[in-house]
């Protein structure tokens, strides 16, 4: 019987191999029998390299699975399956070419392979016309930088590995180059290699000739694949109910079609919430990481001005152009007279453009060439013939424009705006109100003093820096109130020590009675303190505020104390006015204006507009259910039939048969008549329902 298993042995290489992996030992003859019949196999397959071969692939398999057993023997075989590969993957078959990367990465993963030189064929062969071989090798290659990287940072392995894809970046094969740069952006966004240097091998795609991998590295930067990588993260994070959660309630309960339409309206409901709630993902630390953003810049600005592509792909150069200049406050002159192109109210995603312009607006750009782009919208989008959501959409982008660049702003521009205050159409009347606030906290001199409001302590104080003026501070602002406010408290517990003294004689002396103490409440306290700050000189305010910068660590809620107290400045009146509010509560959701805006900010409208005829009917047909169950269904014995007498005397005109003979004593029957007929009536209906 062992003899005769024996005899298999050759035949059978899944149980060789099983053998073999128990004990080498025992096996070496039978193992060295198959490698030579391996490399008489490889030997043949030299004259025909294009021929398929299924006996060569199962024995390729058969030693990368064995051949940490023989170390000594299989010493050259991964060398050798390297240097058939790259000479001959053009021409070779796709099944054994496959054959050969998955013996290589079965190798490789048993650590007998060196993963340079193997990363390296497997970029090349990236060049391939074979899909399921790419995804397999874009696979591979991500998850053994991974490995290698996951004890700690192999920096030897990633510059060689860095290096080698700058140079198939500019790959003559794009599909090569494409997948390339797709390995180097999952990479970074999997924190694995997230240093400047590949960000900045990433911005070489951006000026690449082949359209795919200059969109994948301009959406790299724009932080767009986050959204459409991470629905399952996302999906996990909410607290909220998920999709399978309603799908099973609705499995276990009675199936109705009031119960599908709950359960449809309850997914579209969700889907909305999820849409709202998901924040948008930018990658400011991949714009951050560049080395030299001011030649970038002015490459990408030298690209968009000549380039041919579409006008998606144009949009998406204006939109990175604008966000390295606002984030790193760059030079970039040339970049507004060519947005300004664009600004015409019938310009195809022209609100996005505006947001563009808003972004390239910082402090350190001079005035005058801001005013160029503030002036042509004012006169493209904010005059009377057009709509109010145009002018609406004008506004709103002069004051995110203005909010990040304030001395672009002009008296009379500003005062021609202001006038919309009381424009017949509430949008643009709202639009306008916030242009006004905003510009009572940056400079209300500049307001008709109809608009400025009653001046508060910090309007009082409010003006516009000079260009390029910095108003740096050696001490925080608003940080005397800790000093006046822990005053206050010592006081207040030696006024306790005082009545608890008093109380405790009291009750020595046997006299009956108890001592209730009465705090002041916080708002008493809050107003107390902000008229004992009110009164200080501005010279006293800024030696306590700095004596208590310097003298003490602050406390989260120290910083939470001055922060009310920055706001309730904004609230209180200027001394001699009247004020407006005793106090005022602290929201610590504050929103705050970040880096970017969202288009929200430029197509902001208050009043919703109202829907044309076809969009209301195109609603009300949606929600109107589809009620053909319950309509009664006619039973014919002839379906072809026509109608019979009495169903087209019931759809003849009332002036054909008012004189007929039916109608005319209708109303001259008598009482037993009409309890005949409604007798009658009732046995039609019953039969009827009984059928």
């Amino acid at each position: 019987m062992s003899g005769r298993q024996g005899n298999k042995l050759p035949s059978n290489l899944p149980q060789l191999q099983n053998l073999i992996k128990r004990d080498p030992t025992s096996y070496t003859e039978e193992f060295l029998q198959q490698y030579h019949h391996y490399q008489s196999h490889v030997e043949i397959f030299t004259f025909q390299p294009d021929k398929p071969n299924k006996e060569l692939a199962e024995l390729v398999m058969f030693l990368a699975q064995v051949a940490h057993c023989y170390p000594e023997q299989m010493a050259n075989f991964p060398q050798q399956l390297k240097e058939l590969l790259s000479y001959h993957h053009t021409v070779l078959d796709a099944d054994l070419r496959m054959t050969f990367c998955k013996a290589l990465m079965l190798l490789r993963n048993k650590n007998l392979i060196n993963p340079t030189s193997l990363l390296e064929l497997f970029f090349q062969l990236l060049r391939c016309h074979d899909k399921l071989l790419r995804k397999t090798l874009y696979t591979h290659i991500v998850t053994d930088i991974k490995n290698v990287n996951a004890k700690h940072k192999n920096n030897r392995i990633n510059t060689t590995l860095q290096n080698f894809m700058y140079t198939m970046l500019r790959d003559s094969n794009p599909t090569a180059a494409k997948i390339s740069l797709d390995v180097m952006i999952e990479l970074y966004r999997r924190n694995i290699w997230n240093d400047a240097k590949t960000v900045n091998v990433i911005t070489t795609a951006c000026f690449s000739k082949v359209t795919k991998v200059l969109v994948a590295g301009l959406k790299f930067f724009l932080g767009k694949d986050e959204d459409e990588n991470q629905e399952s993260d996302s999906d996990s994070e909410d607290d909220g109910p998920t999709a399978r959660d309603l799908m099973v309630r609705y499995a276990t309960s009675k199936k109705t079609s009031k119960r599908k339409k709950k359960l449809e309206k309850a997914m579209k409901v969700l889907k909305k919430h999820k849409k709202k709630s998901k924040p948008e993902v930018f990658n400011f630390s991949a714009i951050h990481l560049i080395h030299d953003p001011q030649d970038f810049a002015e490459k990408l600005l030298k690209q968009l001005e000549n380039c041919k592509e579409r006008f998606e792909v144009k949009m998406m150069l204006m939109d990175l152009i604008s966000r390295l200049v606002g984030i790193h406050e760059l030079f970039l002159f040339n970049f507004y007279p060519f947005i300004q192109r664009f600004l015409q109210p019938h310009q195809r995603e022209v609100t996005k453009i505006l947001l563009f312009a808003a972004h390239a607006s910082h402090q350190l750009v001079p005035p005058e060439i801001i005013q160029s782009v503030l002036m042509t919208i004012a006169n493209n989008f904010v005059t009377d013939k057009n709509s109010g959501e145009v002018m609406t959409v004008g506004i709103n982008a002069i004051k995110e424009i203005t909010a990040r660049c304030p001395l672009a702003m002009t008296e009379d521009l500003l005062h021609d705006l202001a006038h919309y205050k009381t424009h017949k159409n509430k949008n643009v009347m709202m639009s306008a109100r916030t242009l006004i606030h905003l510009f009572r906290s940056l400079n209300p001199e500049m307001l008709q003093k109809k608009y400025r409001g009653k001046p508060t302590e910090a309007s009082v104080e409010a003006r516009i820096h000079e260009y390029g003026e910095l108003d740096a501070k050696d001490y925080i602002p608003g940080a005397e109130v800790l000093e006046v406010e822990d005053q206050e408290k010592e006081g207040g517990n030696q006024e306790e020590d005082g009545w608890e003294s008093a109380s405790m004689s009291e009750e020595d002396d046997g006299e009956d009675g108890e001592w209730i103490d009465v705090h002041h409440s916080s708002d008493e306290e809050q107003q107390e303190v902000a008229e004992k700050i009110k009164s200080m000189p501005v010279e006293e305010r800024k030696a306590k505020a700095a004596a208590v910068s310097t003298s003490r660590l602050l406390t989260q809620e120290d910083f939470h104390r001055i922060r009310l107290a920055q706001l309730s400045r904004e609230i209180n009146s200027a001394p001699g006015k009247a004020a407006k509010r005793k106090n005022i509560e602290i929201d610590d959701e504050e929103e705050s204006r970040g880096e970017l805006l969202s288009l929200r900010d430029i197509e902001h409208l208050h009043k919703k507009p109202k829907s044309d005829k076809e969009t209301r009917l195109a609603t009300a047909m949606a929600g109107k259910t589809d009620r053909k169950e319950f309509v009664k269904k006619k039973k014919r014995l002839n379906p072809f039939a026509s109608s019979t007498n009495k169903e087209k005397k019931k759809q003849k005109n009332f002036m054909m048969m008012r004189y007929s003979h039916n109608v005319r004593t209708k109303n001259k029957r008598s009482f037993r008549e009409k309890q005949l007929a409604l007798r009658d009536a009732l046995l039609r209906k019953e039969k009827q329902l009984l059928k």
